[in-house]
C-alpha cells in the first residue's frame, strides 16, 4: 500500500511542479520550479528525477508502479525489492 500511495504522491507533486511522466518540465510558470529541488534532482540532460527510493519485499508492487503512468520518472536502480514477500505476516516483514 505504501508504494502505491507514494506513486500517487509523485503524480500530484509532478503535476504541481509542471513535470510530465518522463521528467521533463512542461509547466507555464517559473514559480513551479522555484523549490523543485526539494523533491527532485535535475540530471545533466535537464530531466527531473524524484529523490526517492521505492522498497518492498516482493516485486509485484514495484512492477505495478514501474508500469504505471509515472513509472518512467524514477531511476531504475532506485527500485529495491526482494523475491519473496512477507505473506501478510507483519512479524516476518518486520524482522526481514
Amino acid at each position: 500500500c505504501g508504494n502505491q500511495i507514494g506513486a500517487k504522491f509523485w503524480e500530484v507533486i509532478s503535476d504541481e511542479h509542471g513535470i510530465d511522466p518522463t521528467g521533463t518540465y512542461v509547466g507555464d510558470s517559473p514559480l513551479q520550479l522555484e523549490r523543485a529541488n526539494v523533491f527532485y534532482n535535475q540530471s545533466s540532460g535537464g530531466r527531473y528525477v524524484p529523490r526517492a527510493i521505492l522498497m518492498d519485499l516482493e516485486p509485484g508492487t514495484m512492477d505495478s508502479v514501474r508500469s504505471g503512468p509515472y513509472g518512467e520518472l524514477f531511476r531504475p536502480d532506485n527500485y529495491v525489492f526482494g523475491q519473496s514477500g512477507a505473506g501478510n505476516n507483519w512479524a516476518k516483514g518486520h524482522y526481514t
